[in-house]
């Protein structure tokens, strides 16, 4: 059954620690492509590609796949997504989903969650995910963000620090990394957004917010402005994205492993 929902996947060319990345190469398959491809999987109304380069739309057109070419300027994936809603008039109570151009891994059953959740609830205006983390190295991975919500399942705090920071636990000599792990529970958040696209229109009209400057986390603007972001654990286990050469080089792992 097709989800009644938009896809938009942000695929911005240049990237510091990767450049290129959208068209980085995963066995054949361009990264942006084999995201795209993972997103048609949850079967959404449509999914377009939004980039501000010529040889991603390229790419991306040759594959079959829906393309626009958006301005280069955009400060964030969220304004990329919010002119392609503008150029297809989609209407403010329509729904749509910002998937990462880098989440190649992304199982089409997160999509439908998040979907789903807008669907389900009226009320909300902004939903994503989050995972459980237990590996004791990555709480402390700035690259790897960190969410602690409410008992309503709504975001209280996004942050690239160890939230919540375990006092206790970190300064005890005796207690081993595994064990804190363990004992404890972290939350990796997921870069999937579902948005009413009249939360989107309001989120990407706000002013950069201060702690969102600090963070380098646009979320933070939304939660610093008032605006709720609904966040549950994921349905699926979400492979972390494609930041650096080493994250590539996993991924290309775990996808030739699986066409063997």
């Amino acid at each position: 059954m097709s989800l009644a929902c938009h896809v938009v996947i942000p695929a911005r060319y240049q990237s510091v620690r990767l450049p290129g990345k959208p068209l980085a190469d995963i066995c054949g398959k361009p990264m942006i492509v084999c995201t795209a491809l993972q997103a048609h999987r949850a079967e959404p109304q449509d999914v377009i590609v939004a980039t501000d380069d010529k040889r991603v739309m390229e790419v991306v057109a040759d594959a079959g796949l829906e393309v626009m070419l958006t301005d280069a300027n955009h400060a964030s994936g969220s304004d990329r997504v919010m002119e392609v809603v503008r150029a297809r008039g989609w209407s403010d109570d329509a729904i749509v989903i910002n998937v990462q151009g880098d989440e190649p891994l992304i199982p089409p059953a997160v999509i439908r969650q998040v979907a789903g959740t807008l669907q389900s609830q009226p009320s909300l205006d902004v939903a994503t995910l989050c995972e459980s983390i237990r590996e004791y190295h990555t709480v402390f991975d700035p690259n790897v963000v960190k969410v602690v919500a409410g008992s309503d399942n709504m975001a209280l705090y996004f942050s690239r620090a160890p939230i919540p920071y375990a006092r206790d636990d970190f300064s005890d000599p005796e207690q081993s990394s595994e064990m804190i792990a363990v004992q404890r529970q972290w939350w990796r958040h997921i870069g999937i957004y579902g948005f009413r696209i009249a939360a989107l229109r309001r989120f990407v009209g706000l002013p950069v917010a201060k702690l969102e400057r600090i963070e380098a986390l646009e979320q933070l603007r939304m939660l610093t402005s008032g605006m709720g972001i609904h966040v549950e654990e994921a349905v699926e286990s979400v492979p972390g994205g494609v930041d650096t050469p080493e994250d590539l080089a996993h991924v290309r792992r775990v996808v030739g492993g699986a066409q063997l």
